[in-house]
């Protein structure tokens, strides 16, 4: 029995030996390539595009895909119908697939735009087929613009948006399309917000910048940019079998040879996600969608003949959100680690040599910070609350973005949800959006569940002070908290009624029936 138990014991000890050995791996490979992005960026810092002189005005075609979006449409057409191109020149459509009161605030919106001379059309479609691709899809059938410019509802492009992005497609007939960076509406309305800033700067500012000047693929963020409508056609068109149809159309195109473009000096603002819930919605389909992308695009980019470069930039960018899975089980390794270390040779020298690993997990935030200092070097100082906030709270969507993940290995075609927008401006909510709530999500007693676990990493942890293991745990346990309390926070009152029907029913049956409760 004793030999069965030894044997039993010395294979659980080599299996937390290699998963821990291959997660570590697999994380420093991340972590250095999130080092060298950053590098990247740093080396390319003084680089400018100028706006090349256009000799005449090309047409350009305008979509706004909308669906439900009653707080911010009307906000999103006055700014679109605002933008400075010749009037000959400009076509604006209005993908409607709304089953709202958003449909008759977009056609007032629209006749007041067409009754002052603006070449904008009210497109409703019945059924939403294919979601966004598909009105997209639907649009670009009869559309006349030789440029497709796409913006969703909750973007508001600067006046001369056209004027400083179509002069570079048109300078250089190589490029299918450009993308602007994302500026933020509402970055200091709370905690979330902020975290979400940090994040999307450090997207725009250090990967996409850096993959744009090494030459790598870099991808259309789905809204803020323009196409060239050839290129569209030239990769095969928008693909409704994914949830995230601008990464896929980009690689598309990217490996039939045309080029991209990012212009990080062209901004537009947008409204970040005001709510826990919904923000979790969206990583959802990001990391879902991404993972689709990879799944089907990464054997193409793998046999095609790609500097090799380019190929591993390849890879890392579309298993990004596969990050989010390795930590989750590196967080599942961390107690089989503190438990066996004294009793295993082999564990104390695993441990031991991931200490040598420990500067790589700075990488996210050196991946962060420099993104602040890149976007004003002399007041960064005052996002170092924030960054603190990104690397303590930065685990919060392990969970989420791991169940995303493996749904996306899946080869299962699922439906478009699109983030809910409310309206907010600054720090002040414009307008309230309860009706566009997401449903209240089960994965929150989930992440209860992992927060106590990691509570009980932590104490391990601290009696083995192994203080590295200690931090992680830590800022796990930090992460999933705040990220579930928030969010039972939102929807206090369906758990509030959900407590009560079931123990005010208990009560009233104990006190029918004389059944009384001990303890």
């Amino acid at each position: 029995m004793s030999n069965g138990l030894d044997f039993a014991h010395s294979v659980l000890v080599y299996a937390v030996a290699l998963i821990y050995a291959l997660i570590l791996i697999a994380l420093s490979l991340y972590g250095i390539n999130f080092f060298y992005l950053v590098f990247v960026a740093w080396k390319h810092r003084h680089d400018r595009l100028d706006v090349p002189p256009l000799d005449e005005h090309p047409t350009v075609t305008v979509q706004l895909p909308i669906y439900n979006e009653r707080y911010v449409a009307e906000r999103a057409i006055d700014a679109i119908c605002r933008l400075d191109w010749p009037a000959d020149r400009l076509e604006i459509q209005v993908l409607d697939d709304s089953t709202d009161g958003t449909h008759e605030i977009v056609a007032r919106a629209v006749a007041q735009w067409r009754a002052a001379g603006v070449n904008v059309l009210h497109r409703h479609r019945t059924l939403r087929t294919g979601y966004k691709a598909g009105a997209l899809s639907d649009g670009l059938k009869v559309a006349q613009g030789e440029y497709i410019a796409i913006f969703d509802a909750d973007f508001v492009p600067p006046p001369d948006f056209l004027r400083r992005a179509v002069p570079h497609l048109a300078a250089d007939a190589r490029i299918a399309f450009v993308q602007a960076r994302w500026g933020h509406l509402n970055r200091d309305t709370s905690l979330l917000t902020r975290i979400q800033s940090c994040n999307i700067d450090s997207h725009f500012l250090v990967e996409q910048f850096a993959r744009d000047r090494a030459g790598y693929f870099m991808n259309f963020n789905g809204t803020a940019g323009v196409w060239r409508r050839r290129a569209i056609e030239d990769a095969g068109g928008w693909n409704t079998g994914t949830l995230t149809e601008d990464l896929d159309l980009s690689y598309r195109a990217l490996l039939r040879g045309w080029r991209a473009r990012l212009l990080p000096d062209l901004v537009v603002p947008a409204e970040l996600v005001g709510s826990a819930n919904a923000y979790r919605r969206q990583q959802t389909r990001w990391a879902r969608g991404s993972i689709q992308c990879a799944v089907h695009l990464l054997p193409q980019i793998w046999r095609s003949r790609l500097p090799l470069p380019t190929k591993v930039q390849a890879s890392f960018h579309l298993t990004g959100y596969a990050i989010q899975f390795l930590v989750l089980l590196m967080s599942l390794v961390y107690p089989l680690m503190l438990v066996l270390a004294d009793q295993s040779p082999l564990l104390k020298a695993a441990h031991v040599v991931g200490w040598i690993f420990a500067p790589i997990s700075l990488a996210p935030a050196i991946f962060f910070t420099y993104s602040q200092i890149t976007l004003d070097r002399r007041a960064w100082p005052r996002r170092i609350p924030d960054l603190l906030a990104i690397t303590a709270l930065g685990s919060c969507m392990i969970l989420n973005s791991s169940r995303a993940v493996l749904r996306g290995l899946r080869r299962k075609t699922v439906a478009f949800e699109r983030t809910p927008k409310s309206g907010q401006v600054g720090g002040r909510r414009v307008q309230a959006a309860e009706e566009y709530a997401p449903v209240f999500d089960p994965i929150v007693f989930g992440e209860i569940g992992l927060c106590v676990f990691q509570l009980n990493t932590i104490a391990l942890a601290w009696s083995a002070q192994s203080w590295g293991i200690f931090l992680y745990a830590l800022s796990f346990a930090a992460g999933l908290a705040y990220l579930a309390g928030l969010s039972l926070w939102e929807h206090r009152g369906a758990v509030q009624a959900a407590w009560r029907a079931r123990w005010g029913g208990l009560s009233t049956v104990q006190k029918k029936t004389g059944v009384r409760r001990v303890g």
